[in-house]
């Protein structure tokens, strides 16, 4: 067990910290429960867990961009209240002015702190060489690629020389190979002491990329967001993908990620969820039957390592694990351990025919998606067998925010549809029995 004491200065220490947001007459959304982290200087630290998970709203509490309902959160000792100078971010969505240049867009933040024009310009010219801009000064974003106009991001949040930089998926709106260009010459940066910054906190969903970049990872779990799990990474840079103790370090985060919460006292005590509570990811039928299809044949022969098959169909972990959980919830495939696994009904599905894969699929929505049955009820109930989307748009609002109600009530749609269930008439958002034998 390593005793030793870390005495490198603090920036961030989280206690306790709480976000929820009020629903009328209804009990509270719990975005973060119980959220604890510390920050030192000369670290770079990474909030890995899937979307929805609360890690960016985390980033924004740190940030000062929003205040906790609960708990306290400190920059080097003093509470935050607001946004703190020191501290810097940058966006998955680039969020650069079109109409500025880009070092126009570079100076801004200069600017609005007053630094005079012939600094904000030394300054500015040497925060793009650095980030690898040189002779794109005076270019409009519009002229720049994916990959550029985040450079201009970068070079924005650290012109000002912030003590912490804060970066919020930084790089996955971009292809592959952009991704990992910049990805290798920030940690370079970094490394050689040219990066001025004292420390990193950045939210990702990509599991190669917080092991590749990171001294630590906080692995959140979902529904509320806590850190699950706190895990240091030992490998020195520069870091080699291929190398085993890498690939087992992130085999075992997928495992972690996909490792069942164990039933306890908690959980024999805890007050009952509605049904209706747990949002749905937007996954549709021909993505399920393509991977299912996918397992059974060769080299898996029905099982497979989350890693490998990620690799193979090039595929984040963001959109592999959702898929692999709806087959989970349809009881077509079991996660376990970083592994998936076809059941029995994984099999029959993929040896059925097109009406037989409907019918099993029907019946996996009757028996496992709630929502799918009280649609189907309200329908069956009603002498015109009409009913408008609204009602349950509204009763997933009591227990999830307005775009996770969005998302399911979508993915219901397209399931039932597939499932020859109801009918979906889009214009009038209606359900139906219409064309439903």
């Amino acid at each position: 067990m390593d005793t030793t004491v870390d005495v490198r200065p603090c920036l961030i220490n989280v206690t306790g910290c709480r976000q929820a947001y009020h629903k009328d007459a209804n009990a509270d959304l719990v975005v973060l429960d119980d959220v604890n982290l510390t920050l030192r200087e000369g670290e770079i630290v990474a909030l890995l867990g899937r979307s929805g998970s609360g890690k960016s709203t985390l980033l924004r509490i740190v940030s000062g961009l929003l205040k906790p309902t609960a708990g306290s959160v400190t920059w080097r000792g003093v509470e935050i209240d607001g946004p703190t100078d020191g501290v810097a971010m940058v966006f998955q969505s680039f969020a650069l002015f079109p109409w500025l240049t880009v070092q126009e867009n570079v100076e801004i933040g200069l600017e609005a702190r007053g630094v005079p024009r012939a600094k904000r310009e030394d300054l500015s010219e040497a925060a793009i060489d650095m980030i690898g801009l040189g002779g794109f000064e005076n270019a409009y974003p519009k002229e720049l690629s994916g990959g550029m106009r985040q450079r201009v991001g970068l070079a924005r949040a650290l012109v000002v020389h912030p003590d912490l930089l804060l970066m919020d998926e930084p790089f996955s709106a971009l292809d592959v190979l952009t991704a990992e260009t910049l990805r290798t010459d920030l940690i370079d940066l970094w490394m050689e002491g040219k990066l001025p910054v004292k420390s990193v906190l950045m939210v990702t969903h990509n599991i190669e990329e917080a092991v590749l970049m990171c001294d630590r990872i906080l692995v959140f779990s979902s529904n509320p967001g806590r850190v699950a799990n706190e895990l240091k990474v030992p490998f020195p840079h520069p870091r080699n993908r291929l190398d085993p103790e890498f690939r087992q370090m992130v085999d075992d985060i997928y495992g972690i990620m996909t490792r069942r919460a164990p039933a306890g006292p908690k959980a024999a005590t805890a007050v009952p969820v509605s049904p209706l509570a747990t949002p749905l990811p937007r996954v549709g039928t021909n993505i399920m039957s393509g991977l299912m299809e996918t397992l059974a044949t060769e080299p898996y022969d029905g099982r497979a390592d989350l890693p490998a098959l990620a690799a193979s169909l090039q595929y984040e972990v963001d959109d592999l694990l959702p898929l692999g959980e709806t087959l989970q919830l349809l009881r077509f495939a079991v996660l376990e351990e970083g592994d998936i696994q076809l059941t029995e009904l994984g099999k029959r599905y993929v040896e059925g025919d097109t009406d037989e894969r409907k019918a099993l699929f029907a019946e996996a929505l009757r028996q496992h998606v709630p929502l799918v049955n009280m649609i189907r009820g309200v329908l069956d109930e009603r002498w015109n067998h009409r009913a408008s989307a609204v009602r349950f748009r509204d009763e997933l609002e009591d227990h999830m925010s307005p775009d996770y109600a969005e998302d399911t009530l979508r993915t219901v749609i397209a399931w039932g549809r597939y499932a020859e269930l109801f009918s979906y008439d889009e214009e009038a958002e209606q359900f139906s029995l219409e064309d439903i034998e």
